[in-house]
């Protein structure tokens, strides 16, 4: 008998245990959900009836769409966080990024930026589809993007289905330069993108950060453009951005080409399949050349604009016949859509800009 009522004691106590981790792990996912904003958002898109393709996911439904986050289901992983690839329960592929921290300035402005970023409905800019708020550092879900990224497309030359020609080099860089462009001019409160890298499949890493303030924007514009320029020595040339086995100036691609495009040395750190597939078109890569180390410039303030990039690159674009019609998925997934249309979510913020570096989505195969 008292074996019996010992072991009667033990599922007692167990289940009592059980019971009061469970309340305190119900308490804990609430007390994150209101700090990351949740009652906000769930008050927004109720308001919406329906009109908002923004989800509000719980930590189970996003375990479940990642097979328990999975290192098999892992795209990729840098400073901030992983990535993942997910199957949501409609079917549907996402790309769902995981971050490592968040700072307390961030964490009261996320709802509010995550809202202006869902809004954005731009076909060649990652969607963000959804977020679970019930843990201490916000996960979000973005569209997946099955054909690689800008990095592959550059670098992995034995992988190549055709031959990567300039027309097709200059579409790319032209429609990535209208989706900044876009994020730059034509959103409310503008959005600045805050990490360019070549690994892109669409333009992304837009997550959530902090509102920074007017006398900022020119500055952080600037700092795109500079970013957007090595993205585009990358193109022309087939380099990495960093080479760390390099001496000196050697490690760094954008110190390389400005000073071989200062020497006239151009031609020796241009791709040499582009140099010799170029033919009378030798005048417009070296127009794009030029284009590269104007946003380059030390002074920000002697770099174009990312509307003033798209307008020249669309023009060197138009004048150079591309050599592939139709277009030939396979080779480039498109990056950018036409000119920007719709309009993003109004705020009474217009003093202010939204910086995008943290919180945001791991380009696919990780950051550089």
């Amino acid at each position: 008998a008292l074996a019996q009522f010992s072991s009667y004691f033990s599922l007692l106590v167990h289940g009592l245990t059980g019971r009061f981790q469970k309340r305190k792990l119900l308490q804990l996912k609430h007390k994150f959900f209101q700090q990351n904003g949740g009652l906000f958002l769930q008050q927004h898109i109720s308001s919406h009836q329906g009109a908002m393709a923004f989800r509000i996911l719980s930590e189970d439904e996003f375990a479940r769409a990642t097979g328990n986050f999975d290192d098999t289901r892992v795209l990729g992983r840098g400073g901030h966080g992983t990535v993942y690839k997910g199957i949501l329960e409609d079917g549907r592929e996402v790309a769902i990024k995981r971050s490592r921290t968040v700072d307390e300035r961030q964490s009261k402005e996320f709802a509010r930026e995550i809202l202006i970023l869902s809004q954005i409905n731009h076909r060649n800019i990652v969607k963000l589809l959804g977020s679970c708020l019930e843990v201490e550092v916000p996960m979000l879900v973005y569209e997946f993007v099955p054909n690689g990224t800008l990095f592959h497309c550059i670098h992995n030359k034995r992988h190549r289905h055709t031959t990567f020609h300039l027309g097709t080099r200059l579409r790319i860089a032209a429609e990535a330069a209208e989706a900044l462009a876009y994020l730059h001019c034509y959103a409310s409160p503008p959005i600045l993108h805050g990490d360019v890298k070549s690994y892109m499949a669409k333009v992304s890493d837009l997550g959530a950060s902090i509102l920074s303030p007017l006398d900022r924007e020119r500055f952080a514009t600037e700092s795109d453009v500079y970013s957007f320029g090595v993205v585009l020595v990358e193109l022309i040339t087939g380099k990495k951005a960093l080479h760390f086995d390099g001496p000196g100036e050697d490690k760094s691609l954008a110190m390389s080409f400005v000073s071989a495009f200062k020497e006239n040395r151009l031609v020796q750190i241009l791709e040499a399949q582009l140099v010799s597939n170029v033919g009378e078109e030798m005048g417009e890569l070296k127009e794009v050349a030029e284009l590269a180390h104007q946003c380059l410039r030390l002074k920000g303030e002697e770099r174009p604009t990312m509307k003033e990039v798209a307008r020249t690159l669309q023009g060197l674009k138009g004048s150079v016949a591309h050599p592939w019609v139709p277009h030939n998925p396979e080779e480039v997934e498109s990056l950018v859509s036409e000119a920007p249309s719709g309009s993003y979510l109004n705020t009474d913020t217009g003093t202010e800009y939204l910086s995008l570096r943290s919180h945001a989505m791991l380009h696919i195969d990780a950051g550089r």
